[in-house]
């Protein structure tokens, strides 16, 4: 008889969750899985020119039924069910959605099924801009700081802005609403049969980061902050929580209906969830003061420290400072940019506006073909692009570009800001354009490193994880070329999905802690990207302009500024 012990990782992306059926002995993946969310691919409940990005819950549901069964089936099926003794899970942050007292997300009750108000607000959307500005404003009246936790300025991607928009905007979810919950949150109290709003186990990550949560205020803000904001708040910080957690406590047992909904039994213990960058940075077996990017349609990037050693130190502009909000014990810091693959992403849509919107118009060759042949191409664009891009050589050029196509994450958090390139000519090609949108994202990265230099906390390198750090060459060579660092790349694809599943063997009991996890089912690094001096010169030069041009879209960006340069 098998004396293995196997534990699940969920990740729950923004286009997809994928579960891997990990070894705790050695780290070693037995199989995995990946769930695209079939509401989420037809765009449903989504309207980004006004940047209204919705997720229904019956994706997350789907697709965490989908996964676990599929990493079982292709395991050995009910032959392995009993050696799986635990499951914990990641989640995309800060993506709330309101509740009734049954912790059900309202699009799941009647009445609500295609509301979009009623559904998960994800991180990315930033229909809240106006709310998050009147948050900073509100704070300012107050003796004690409540965003000193959070960077010193609250952004439209987390909590309170989104809350505090859904109810003003949609009456019924309003009057609907019990409570209000990350999704990090509800995956667990789902898996585990709870149905008492009031019993859920919040997560000390999104809690901190997110939804103004110190342990210094004993948790939330006072009610009268929350009120003289806005009386349409009057009460709702009673419908939330005092009490956080942090990965490494266990939020319960698997239910009996999804245990036998899944294959497995009703002992399998379930973790607190987290969001996918903090437990990425544990698959990816992060050190402390060592820089982990979870580098995909944004980047999120996160920073440990002895919490001693930071005790009275708070970095300014960036997404929290929480301690145990990654490794239970030690401080954790977050900051991140808001676009980077969504940015090479932005650019291939847009130079393939012909193959979407004019080949299947054309005479010579059938709709079938033409569908084929479009996502063929698409599917090269980007690698080609970098190809083209880095056989330029190593010169001077002159196109500029500022990476704020989704607003600016950090350093200091301000959604409304645009993007822009500059130094277009009658030369400027694709892989030119290109190349000034991949520095773009680079100089984005060295500014978050230079704030965390700049206020005392030192990095002493990178760990990069997730999609763009394992496919591309190209982004991550120049990326190493501007910080000046060494970038290492984690061997694990599943890298946050492995984070769960080494806090799934904690709360199991198969290790003590996440540290113990970390060393004894860490994977390693599969590659380690070295600087090009022969380049510093020239990046140097371009990063002090890439700062100038930012100077300048801040200042046109207040309504005081007329539109074009003195």
């Amino acid at each position: 008889m098998s004396t293995a012990n196997y534990v699940i990782g969920v990740d729950y992306g923004t286009d997809s969750v994928r579960s891997v059926l990990v070894d705790t002995a050695n780290g070693k993946e037995i199989s995995s899985s990946v769930f695209l969310y079939p509401r989420w691919q037809k765009g449903l409940y989504c309207i980004p020119s006004q940047n209204q990005f919705r997720q229904h819950p019956l994706d997350y549901i789907e697709g965490l039924e989908h996964t676990i069964k599929d990493c079982l089936a292709k395991a050995g099926g009910s032959s392995i069910a009993h050696l799986v003794k635990g499951i914990s899970v990641d989640t995309t942050g800060s993506s709330p959605v309101a509740v009734d007292a049954t912790g059900k997300p309202l699009a799941l009750t009647a009445g609500f099924e295609e509301n979009p108000n009623a559904m998960f607000v994800l991180w990315k959307d930033h229909t809240s801009v106006k709310e998050a500005s009147e948050i900073n404003e509100h704070a300012t009246k107050f003796k004690t700081n409540y965003l000193k936790y959070v960077g010193g300025i609250y952004s439209s991607e987390w909590f309170w802005a989104k809350l505090l928009h859904i109810l003003r905007v949609d009456q019924s979810v309003k009057n609907k609403a019990s409570s209000w919950v990350e999704h990090c949150d509800w995956i667990p109290f789902l898996l585990c049969g709870e149905t008492d709003i009031k019993q859920m186990k919040r997560s000390r990550c999104a809690a901190g980061h997110k939804a103004l949560w110190a342990e210094e205020f004993n948790g939330l803000p006072p009610e009268e902050f929350f009120n003289s904001l806005d009386p349409i708040l009057t009460g709702f910080r009673e419908k939330l929580f005092v009490d956080t957690y942090t990965s490494d406590v266990q939020a319960g047992k698997l239910s009996s209906e999804w245990a036998e909904k899944l294959g497995l039994t009703t002992e399998v213990v379930i973790g607190v969830g987290a969001f996918d960058a903090h437990m990425g940075a544990v698959g990816g077996q992060i050190e402390p003061y060592y820089l982990s990017k979870v580098m995909g349609t944004s980047t999120c990037d996160i920073l440990v420290a002895p919490s001693q050693e930071l005790e009275g130190k708070l970095v300014n502009g960036i997404c929290g400072q929480v301690n145990g909000s990654v490794i239970p014990g030690m401080a954790g810091l977050e900051a991140g940019q808001s676009a980077f693959g969504d940015v090479y992403a932005w650019f291939k849509n847009l130079i393939s506006w012909p193959l979407s919107h004019l080949l299947t118009e054309s005479e010579l060759i059938s709709e079938a073909t033409a569908i084929a042949l479009k996502d063929e191409l698409e599917s090269k664009i980007i690698a080609n692009l970098s190809k083209q891009a880095e056989a330029l050589g190593d010169g001077d050029y002159a196109e500029l570009a500022v990476d704020w196509l989704n607003g600016r994450r950090t350093p200091d958090a301000n959604q409304e800001l645009k993007g822009a390139i500059t130094g277009l000519g009658l030369g400027t090609d694709a892989p030119r354009f290109f190349r000034a949108l991949a520095a773009a994202t680079c100089f984005g990265a060295k500014s978050i490193v230079d704030r965390f230099k700049d206020q005392g906390v030192q990095v002493k390198g990178i760990i990069g994880i997730g999609g763009v750090a394992k496919k591309s060459p190209y982004i991550m060579q120049m990326m190493a070329d501007v910080l000046e660092m060494p970038i290492r790349i984690h061997r694990f694809e599943h890298t946050c999905a492995l984070g769960a599943a080494m806090f799934a063997a904690v709360v199991a009991g198969i290790y003590p802690n996440v540290e113990a996890a970390m060393v004894a089912m860490g994977t390693g690094f599969e590659k380690e990207y070295q600087p090009n001096i022969k380049k510093q010169k020239m990046y140097r030069m371009h990063y002090q302009q890439y700062l100038g041009l930012g100077r300048y879209l801040e200042k046109y960006n207040k309504k005081d500024v007329k539109p074009y340069l003195s």
